[in-house]
């Protein structure tokens, strides 16, 4: 008995070999398209530790603002600047307000601190780091006082 063979043996053969070669495609553009993604992911990460680094300089520029107590009704702006301890690149820019045009706001009525006023003051610091990022930020102060006081020191007359 005799076996039935195919009739067109030859178009069968090969066609395992633009398949692979199409899987082969289309996995070198999904790998392309991870690496990719993820270099994304990498300067993203990289862009918020140097937004994160700004933030950290202008809340430096506030603590050395405490430190100097430039808080002076009489000064209506001071501005001071300088480079965060420990970072070559990281500075801050600080500018002290006077609110209220200095005017002295009463402490608590009615009890011993009457005798006290309280001065209203803006601390605005900014905190440049590199690539350009940069944060600002704003704190509020009083300070409270004899009435009617001059006061002198680092940030007075």
């Amino acid at each position: 008995m005799r076996v039935p063979s195919p009739r067109h043996p030859r178009r069968t053969r090969g066609v395992a070999l633009p398949i692979a070669l199409i899987l082969l495609t289309l996995l070198l553009l999904l790998a392309t398209a991870a690496m990719r993604s993820a270099g994304f992911g990498f300067i993203m990460a990289g862009n918020e530790q140097f937004r994160e680094a700004a933030f950290l300089a202008a809340e430096t520029g506030i603590e050395q603002t405490y430190a100097m107590g430039a808080f002076n009704p009489e000064n209506t702006t001071l501005s001071t600047s300088g480079t965060v301890p420990g970072a070559s690149t990281d500075t801050y820019t600080t500018q002290v307000v006077t609110q209220l045009q200095g005017a002295p706001q009463g402490a608590v009525y009615g009890s011993s601190w009457n005798a006290f006023s309280t001065y209203h003051f803006e601390i605005r610091s900014t905190g440049r780091s590199a690539r350009g990022a940069s944060a600002t930020n704003v704190q509020g102060v009083a300070v409270i006082a004899p009435a009617a006081v001059v006061i002198t020191g680092a940030g007075g007359p």
